[in-house]
C-alpha cells in the first residue's frame, strides 16, 4: 500500500484533509483552498516577524507567570526557526485572504505548535499557547511595522548612505569639470558636475531623513491591543513588556503604542512612510533620467558621460550598449509608486475597529523597501561610482553656448546681451566671438567675464 498523502485536521468548522507532511493545520489549510488568487505568498520579512512576535509573545507570557517553562522553550525554539527562515515552505498562504491577516497569524501559530510540541515532547496548543494574549488583530498590524522597521534599518538606510556616500566622492572628484547646465532640457549657465552631483547627494540625504524620522512611529507596536484595542485576554502589562523584548532581540527601539485603538483602526504610519518610500523613489527616476540623458549618444545625443558597460544593449544592432541600470532604477521607481497608490487606498479600509486590507499593506510595503535598497546599492556601485566623463564634449557644448552671454548682463544690459546670443545662434559662432563685435569690450575682457569656471561660482560679473 501506498503511503497516505494527507491526514485528517480538524478546527472549530470540522474535519480536513492537510497535506500529510505539512507543519500547518485546518485553519491554514481552509486559507490555501479559499484563497488561490495569485500565487504570491507572504514575503519572508513578514514571516521572520510573525517569528520573533511569537517568540517575544512566549517569553514575556513566562515572565508574567502565565506560560509554563517547557513551554516558553519549546514554543520560543520554534518560533526562532520561523525567524531565521527554516520554515518558510509552511507558509503557502495567499497575499489576498482575509484582510485582517487572520490566516497568516494562525498559520504561524499552527506551525509553531505542530512542530514544538513534535521536537519538544510538550503538547503545544496554536491558540491557548502560541497566540496567548494576542488576536490577528494586533499580530498582523505588528508584523507590519516590525518587519518593515527591520527592513529599512538593516537593508534600506544602509543602502542609501552606500549611495549617497559613492555620489558624494564623485562629486568631489568631478568637481573641476565644468559643463553646459541645462534647464526645460534647453541650454542654460553652466555649473560643474561635482555641483551636479552634489545636487544628486541632498536629494538622497533628504530622504533618508524623512525616512528616518517617519520610524519613530513605525516603531511603536499594536502589540497588546488584542481584538479591538482594549486589550482583551491579555495581562495589562504584556504590551509594554512585549515592546521592551522585542527591541531586546532586534536592537530596534520598538515601544508599545500610545493608543492600541489607533493602532488597530488604521494604518496611518504604513502609509506616511510608503509616502517617504514614493519621495526617495522620485529622486532616484530624476536621478536616473539625468544619467540617461548625460550618457546619450554616443554621437548622436548629449554624450557627456558614459556609463559602464554591463552587457549588449541590442540583439540587432551589433555594438550598441544601453544605461542599463537608470532604466530598471526608472522601473523600481514606477513600482513603488505604485505601490504607494496601493497602500494608500488600503489606508482608507479601516472600518471602524479594524483596519481589514493588512495583508496587502505588508506586501507592498515590504516591496518597495526591498527594491528601494537593491536599486540604490546597484546605482551606487554599476552606474555613478564608474562613468567616466568626455571632457573634450562638456568644453566644445560650453564653447558653442550662447547663453554665457546672460554673465555681461550688468555690463552691456539684457537687451544688447538677447540681441548678441541671437546673432550667435543663427550663425553658429561662439558667443566671445560675436560679443567682441556687437559689444565694443577687448577680448581680455570678454574672456574673463565668460569663463565658464569663473561663472560656476555666481556672482555678478564686473
Amino acid at each position: 500500500m501506498s503511503a497516505p498523502k494527507y491526514r485528517i485536521e480538524k478546527d472549530s468548522m470540522g474535519e480536513l484533509n492537510v497535506p500529510v507532511d505539512a507543519h500547518w493545520g485546518a485553519q491554514t489549510q481552509r486559507a490555501v483552498e479559499n484563497f488561490p488568487v495569485s500565487g504570491l505568498r507572504v514575503p519572508r520579512d513578514f514571516i521572520r516577524a510573525l517569528g520573533l512576535i511569537k517568540g517575544a509573545a512566549a517569553t514575556v507570557n513566562g515572565e508574567l507567570g502565565l506560560l509554563d517553562q517547557p513551554l516558553v522553550d519549546a514554543i520560543g525554539s520554534t518560533a526562532a526557526e520561523v525567524a531565521g527562515g527554516a520554515l518558510d515552505a509552511h507558509f503557502p498562504i495567499d497575499v489576498f485572504q482575509t484582510g485582517s491577516g487572520t490566516s497568516s497569524n494562525m498559520n504561524a501559530n499552527e506551525v509553531i505548535a505542530n512542530v514544538a510540541t513534535r521536537t519538544s515532547g510538550v503538547q503545544v496548543h496554536p491558540n491557548d499557547h502560541v497566540n496567548m494574549g494576542q488576536s490577528s488583530n494586533d499580530v498582523i498590524p505588528t508584523a507590519i511595522h516590525v518587519s518593515a522597521a527591520l527592513a529599512i534599518h538593516e537593508r534600506l538606510l544602509p543602502a542609501l548612505e552606500h549611495l549617497d556616500g559613492v555620489i558624494s566622492a564623485k562629486a568631489k572628484a568631478l568637481d573641476g569639470a565644468v559643463k553646459t547646465g541645462r534647464t526645460h532640457l534647453m541650454d542654460a549657465m553652466p555649473v560643474s558636475l561635482g555641483q551636479e552631483l552634489g545636487g544628486w547627494a541632498q536629494q538622497i540625504r533628504n530622504a533618508r531623513d524623512r525616512i528616518t524620522d517617519s520610524l519613530e512611529r513605525l516603531h511603536r507596536l499594536a502589540q497588546g491591543g488584542t481584538a479591538v484595542g482594549t486589550g482583551i485576554n491579555a495581562h495589562p502589562e504584556f504590551g509594554e513588556r512585549f515592546a521592551v523584548a522585542l527591541a531586546a532581540k532586534t536592537g530596534v527601539p520598538f515601544v508599545t503604542s500610545p493608543n492600541y485603538f489607533e493602532s488597530l483602526s488604521c494604518q496611518d504610519t504604513a502609509v506616511e512612510m510608503s509616502g517617504q518610500l514614493k519621495a526617495l523613489a522620485t529622486a532616484l527616476m530624476k536621478i536616473a533620467n539625468d544619467l540617461r540623458w548625460m550618457n546619450s549618444g554616443p554621437l548622436a545625443g548629449i554624450g557627456e558621460i558614459a556609463l559602464p558597460s554591463l552587457q549588449p544593449g541590442s540583439s540587432i544592432m551589433p555594438g550598441k550598449v544601453n544605461p542599463v541600470i537608470p532604466e530598471a532604477t526608472c522601473m523600481v521607481a514606477a513600482q513603488v509608486i505604485g505601490n504607494d497608490a496601493t497602500i494608500t487606498i488600503a489606508g482608507q479600509a479601516g472600518n471602524f475597529q479594524l483596519n481589514v486590507m493588512l495583508p496587502v499593506v505588508a506586501y507592498n510595503l515590504l516591496q518597495s523597501i526591498d527594491v528601494l535598497a537593491n536599486i540604490s546599492q546597484l546605482m551606487a556601485d554599476n552606474a555613478i561610482e564608474g562613468f567616466t566623463v568626455n571632457h573634450n564634449n562638456l568644453k566644445e557644448a560650453l564653447a558653442r553656448n550662447p547663453i554665457l552671454v546672460t554673465a555681461l548682463n550688468s555690463v552691456i544690459g539684457y537687451d544688447l546681451g538677447a540681441a548678441t546670443a541671437k546673432q550667435a545662434y543663427k550663425e553658429g559662432r561662439p558667443i566671445l566671438d560675436v560679443a567682441l563685435e556687437t559689444t565694443g569690450l577687448e577680448r581680455s575682457e570678454l574672456e574673463r567675464l565668460l569663463d565658464p569656471a569663473a561663472l560656476i561660482k555666481g556672482g555678478i560679473q564686473k
